[in-house]
Formats: C-alpha cells, sequence, structure tokens
C-alpha cells in the first residue's frame, strides 16, 4: 500500500461515479470492480490512478433514482419551508405533473432541491435523489453554468455592463467572470441574458444594485445541459438520464 492511496468510496465520489453512501453500499455488495478485481471490503483503499467499474446492478440501482426538473413559481422558496413561506418541493403532486401518462409522482422524502433560487425568482429547480447529481450541480469545485433572463429598471452604462461581466466583487470576494449581455438592445434595452457559473445568495440582484441599476423580474432558463423550455409555470416532469447528462 502506498501513501497515496485513498479510501475506494472517497475515490469513486471524487470520480463522480456515485455518492461515498452509495460507494459503501455498492461495496458492501461486491458490485465495485477495482482493476478488473471486484472488492467488498469497506475502508479498502487504492490507487488514485485504480480503474473503477460498477456492475450491471449497481449502474440499474443508480438509473432507479429519480432527478426531476420544476418551474417555480414566484412566493415559493426553494429550499427548506420558513415560517411563513411554502416550499417549491410542495408543488411535486401528481395534479402538478407536466406528463401525467408517463409515471407517478414520486415521493418527496428523499427528494433534495440542487441549488438555491430566491423566492422573488422563478423558472428552472432540480430536485434529485442520487447524491452524484447533487454534487456535480452545488459542491465546492461545481462549474455548472446557470442561464437567466434578467429584467431591470435604471440606466445600465457600458462600464457598468463591462463590470457585471468581471470586475465586481461581493462578501468581499470577487467574482468569476460571466458572460452578461443583452438579449436583444434595441426591441428589450431592459432584458439581460446573465450566464453565471457560481451561485451566491441574491448574486445577480446584488450585483446589479452595484452598478446603478435594480432587477425587477429574474427568471432561470437553464443548469448545465438542461434547458426549461416550455415547462408551465408551477409544473414539473421527470428528467431522463439525469447521470448521463452531468458526467
Amino acid at each position: 500500500m502506498s501513501k497515496e492511496d485513498i479510501r475506494l468510496s472517497k475515490l469513486m465520489s471524487m470520480k463522480g461515479l456515485c455518492s461515498r453512501r452509495e460507494a459503501d453500499s455498492y461495496i458492501e455488495r461486491g458490485l465495485v470492480l477495482v482493476n478488473g478485481q471486484a472488492v467488498s471490503t469497506l475502508g479498502q483503499k487504492v490507487s488514485p490512478n485504480a480503474v473503477i467499474n460498477l456492475l450491471p446492478a449497481a449502474k440499474r440501482q443508480k438509473e432507479e433514482k429519480v432527478t426531476i426538473i420544476l418551474n417555480k413559481p414566484v412566493g415559493f422558496v426553494s429550499t427548506q419551508a420558513e415560517k411563513g413561506y411554502i416550499p417549491a418541493i410542495s408543488l411535486i403532486t401528481a395534479q402538478n405533473q407536466h406528463n401525467p401518462n408517463r409515471r407517478k409522482a414520486p415521493s418527496t422524502r428523499k427528494l433534495a432541491v440542487c441549488g438555491r433560487l430566491d423566492i422573488d425568482s422563478k423558472g428552472l429547480l432540480i430536485f434529485s435523489q442520487d447524491g452524484t447529481i447533487a454534487k456535480k450541480l452545488i459542491g465546492e469545485n461545481s462549474d455548472i453554468e446557470k442561464e437567466y433572463l434578467v429584467r431591470f429598471i435604471g440606466s445600465l452604462s457600458e462600464k457598468g455592463l463591462k463590470l457585471l461581466q468581471y470586475g465586481l466583487s461581493l462578501d468581499g470576494k470577487p467574482l468569476k467572470k460571466a458572460a452578461i449581455s443583452y438579449v436583444d438592445q434595441t426591441r428589450y434595452p431592459d432584458l439581460l441574458r446573465v450566464v453565471l457559473k457560481e451561485g451566491k445568495k441574491r448574486q445577480i440582484r446584488r450585483m446589479l444594485e452595484l452598478v446603478g441599476v435594480k432587477v425587477t423580474s429574474l427568471k432561470r432558463i437553464r443548469i448545465g445541459p438542461v434547458e426549461l423550455k416550455d415547462l408551465p409555470e408551477g409544473k414539473w416532469c421527470y428528467l431522463d438520464h439525469a447521470c448521463e447528462l452531468f458526467t
């Protein structure tokens, strides 16, 4: 054993194969191959360069984990219920399913929201039972793009637009570069397309305030490869092949 060796479950998580908890379950059941050999000992350490494969039974188990998308309306909180506010997960009911003829509504008990969306904002939210997807979307090293349509009031100068793209700081830390442009400055002089690779609390609203304008509406239309498209407000649907989308 080398000093560089690490726990197999941790390496599986680092490689994006599954969460550590899922890895331990697969290892206990003998569903993990390391360099072609089955491993069933919890806590076993392996080389960081080891070739890891999941047996078909483990892949089927991962595919059974539910991931859904929801078009959140204004007025719902995206995370846990707060006094006086309604959580967006409460919209995941049979009545609100966009394609009700496919599968019945899932139990929300194990669904976790993968990212925040302010109560004053609307648009795309992703919920998943798969820890791997959650880590891809909200993990410390996540660089998944989030795209928004943002309306504002006030006069946005060319200098202000450049600062929005790069040059601002929040909470004492510089922000990552952002792709920010007008959707159509002639027809819609108050509408911006904003693409971020981070998600600080109320980030877009605070950014625009720093350059002297105010957000009047904010809608998220894309997270990575997943687009909101024509999903009606307040409705949800299953996101098939979610694991493949975020690998």
